[in-house]
């Protein structure tokens, strides 16, 4: 049996999942609630209500998730799944959103890692502290409070902090430290002939469907009166 040259990675983001969870946790108490004390239209309204809202919750928060395999990335967005062959993707870039770039130049947004403004600056100001303390002799400046929580990795997720190269490297917020593993193993497995092909996408139906169709029942509801 062959070994695979790249372990499957698949990032999330912690905050999303903790944020969804919480969301439905709230939205099925009160939708619940209103479906069986509510009186006249106001099941109905609530029933509508939560075919609307629960996959709209899901989608921005829960299901969002990149996938790095041996050969391809799989990134699976709201409202579409893109699958890349490591071939076929010309860079991933990092600005205010991190997005992967296509060969043909079209460009995908990875929802499930999200960029940070705040830790890029918290980061920075780590960096710039522990240069100081070196300068000035005092070792130790650039590892100091970072402790082991939340890792982005294989087992999935990331934290909100930021780590560092190494012991007395640069600062990095965690999204960008992830953004350059990918870009490793994008310069790694690109040229690979197992990683060329073509490029899919597909619409997650089975989230906009259900959606949509509360869309239209509350829609009705509203206009009947």
């Amino acid at each position: 049996m062959t070994t695979p040259l790249v372990k499957d990675r698949i990032y999330r983001s912690p905050q999303a999942l903790i944020g969804g969870v919480l969301l439905l946790a709230i939205v099925g108490w009160l939708g619940i609630d209103a479906l069986f004390r509510g009186h006249g239209r106001t099941p109905w309204l609530a029933l509508a209500a939560l075919i609307l809202l629960v996959p709209l919750v899901v989608a921005f928060t829960l299901r969002p998730a990149v996938f790095a395999g041996e050969d391809r990335l799989r990134v699976r967005n709201p409202f579409r799944v893109i699958t890349l062959p490591w071939g076929e993707i010309a860079s991933l870039r990092s600005g205010y959103s991190n997005e992967v770039i296509a060969k043909s130049g079209a460009k995908y947004q990875l929802w499930a890692i999200p960029v940070s403004l705040r830790n890029r600056k918290k980061a920075a100001r780590r960096t710039a502290k522990a240069q100081a303390d070196a300068q000035r002799g005092r070792p130790g400046g650039a590892g100091r409070g970072l402790g082991g929580f939340g890792g982005f990795g294989a087992s999935g997720g990331f934290g909100g902090h930021v780590e560092p190269e190494h012991a007395s490297g640069p600062m990095r917020a965690e999204t960008d430290k992830v953004m350059d593993d990918l870009r490793e193993m994008l310069e790694s497995r690109g040229p690979a002939e197992s990683a060329q092909g073509e490029i899919t996408v597909r619409w997650a139906y089975e989230v906009a469907a259900p959606a949509v169709a509360g869309a239209v029942l509350l829609a009705i509801l509203l206009a009947v009166g």
